[in-house]
């Protein structure tokens, strides 16, 4: 079974797709200046309803 990613920007929480496809989406978000992240379908769903904790890298 292949595990399936989502990319939760600032608006919103995408469908489902391949890591492969869900990279590709980043990188294409980060073109255009809009910050997104890959997180999986369960935490996608987890998160759905609720606040999103922006990680912090410093």
């Amino acid at each position: 079974m292949d595990k399936k990613y989502v990319i939760k920007t600032h608006q919103s929480i995408s469908e489902p797709m391949s890591r492969q496809e869900a990279i590709k989406k980043v990188k294409e978000y980060d073109k255009e200046g809009t910050t997104a992240y890959i997180v999986s379908q369960e935490e996608g769903e987890r998160i759905k309803d609720s606040n999103f904790n922006t990680p912090k890298w410093s």
